[in-house]
């Protein structure tokens, strides 16, 4: 499979850092002090994973990359150029590479941020779901300012929403990443000629392809463009600020250590008592709100490389009280206002079943006893298979003896919110005190001054 990276911006922002090289040349250290461009981490993570032909889209500056990189050789791969002598926008060089790209789908990425990614498993997704395109999505720290992929029970996508666009009041923290896996008949179905780009219109003005807004946003909706959730690791290091955060993250063992090939560590936490008010039964989306001190406590959790997950008994779908639609909302809400205050959560399970039958409403093929509802292990083995994590190396908080039985049951350390004893090996006050007693001190004091710094840089 071909790969093509998008290497031509020219770094504006963070130019006042690295005012003499191009942006995919800045470089930066592992956790062994060992530093590199950008570019060649990404490189090598591609070619290690079998992605070795690989093509460059370069303008600015493009002697100083292909001089470092030349025919890719030392570095495992073969690497073609295609020089933009004049700006094509970010799509145009798709048109120009069109016979050289095949009738196989291709990798499409974007130079302009750090990301350590399974791609076999995004390909495999891909081709499983007959996709035309495959968008890779992550929740970050600030959804209220990127851009949002709207998409249903399937991963099909039905909307695309720019930072601008008018968005709903709750949603769903999933945002574009710029990683992307395409079929070439996308491009031969844009209704662009390729002859014509980079050619001046009547206007005089040079006409240019762009990705987002001519051939990806107008698939939304047609069953043929689907997302690929995953909580590794991608972010955009344009600025000084977001550099400083990727720097620290990469020399932190973070950025590696997310990649789905190896094993993950999470915190699994249940929802209602530990992340929002205590009401009973919660049928109504006006009484979800989130406990004191959450947004910190979620926040230090992706700072410190443990997955922040929800596993919650949600009988209420079984009861016939709440709709799965109803149930989606009120997690959107709850992943709305973690995102306003710069916290996100890595997933959501749930289980909708109740073992007890008999009662008015009730959803008949819900109400049996299942693998999944707490003080079973289900919703942790699922989330575990899911996303490769270590159960052993992992956590399951909550504020009742299910939430810790449930842990036990899938042979992971437990903490109680409360003072009872049901065989957990911490207790705290709150969700934040916990995630202290959870961390060591010298490792929570370091996510707390990693969360602080990156809260700066949003």
């Amino acid at each position: 499979m071909k790969t093509v990276i998008m290497a031509g911006g020219r770094g504006t922002r963070i130019s006042e850092l690295f005012p003499d090289i191009p942006k995919p040349l800045i470089p930066i250290a592992d956790p062994d002090g060992v530093e590199k461009p950008v570019l060649q981490w990404e490189i090598e993570s591609l070619a290690a994973q079998g992605f070795n032909d690989i093509i460059l889209t370069v303008s600015h500056m493009h002697e100083k990359i292909s001089s470092y990189f030349g025919d890719g050789s030392v570095f495992g791969v073969h690497i073609e150029y295609f020089v933009e002598e004049a700006p094509l926008g970010n799509a145009g060089a798709l048109f120009k590479l069109r016979s050289v790209l095949g009738g196989e789908p291709f990798l499409l990425l974007n130079a302009d941020a750090v990301f350590e990614i399974d791609f076999n498993r995004m390909v495999e997704y891909h081709r499983a779901k007959g996709a035309a395109v495959t968008l890779f999505t992550h929740p970050n720290s600030h959804p209220y300012d990127s851009g949002l992929v709207i998409a249903d029970e399937q991963g099909v996508v039905l909307r695309w929403l720019t930072k601008e666009d008018v968005r709903p009041r709750y949603y769903k923290n999933r945002v574009n990443a710029g990683l992307h896996v395409i079929d070439p008949s996308v491009l031969d179905g844009a209704g662009i000629d390729a002859d014509r780009v980079g050619e001046t219109d009547a206007d005089g003005r040079i006409i240019r392809v762009d990705l987002d807004r001519q051939i990806l946003r107008p698939l939304c909706g047609t069953g043929r463009m689907y997302c690929y959730d995953s909580p590794e690791y991608v972010k955009d290091m344009g600025t000084p600020d977001r550099f400083h955060s990727v720097s620290a993250d990469f020399a932190g063992g973070i950025v590696k250590a997310r990649k789905l090939t190896d094993p993950q560590r999470a915190i699994f936490l249940d929802r209602d008592g530990t992340i929002n008010k205590y009401v009973g039964f919660l049928r109504s989306i006006d009484d979800f709100e989130l406990l004191p001190g959450v947004a910190e406590a979620v926040r230090i959790i992706n700072s410190s490389g443990y997955l922040a997950i929800v596993a919650s008994n949600q009988p209420v779908i079984a009861r016939g009280e709440v709709t799965v639609d109803e149930l989606n909302e009120i997690h959107n809400k709850m992943e709305t206002l973690l995102g306003a205050e710069g916290a996100y959560l890595d997933a959501i399970y749930y289980c909708p079943h109740h073992p007890h039958k008999g009662f008015e409403g009730e959803i008949p093929e819900l109400k049996i006893d299942c693998d999944c509802r707490k003080p079973k292990p289900g919703l942790l083995l699922r989330a575990s298979a899911d996303l490769n994590i270590d159960l052993s190396r992992s956590w399951m908080i909550g504020d009742s003896e299910n939430d810790i039985r449930a842990g036990i049951n899938a042979g992971c350390r437990t903490g109680l919110i409360g003072s009872w004893q049901f065989g957990q090996d911490i207790a705290g006050e709150s969700l934040l005190d916990a995630i202290g007693k959870v961390l060591s001190k010298c490792e929570y004091e370091r996510v707390c001054e990693l969360q602080k710094n990156a809260s700066g840089s949003r």
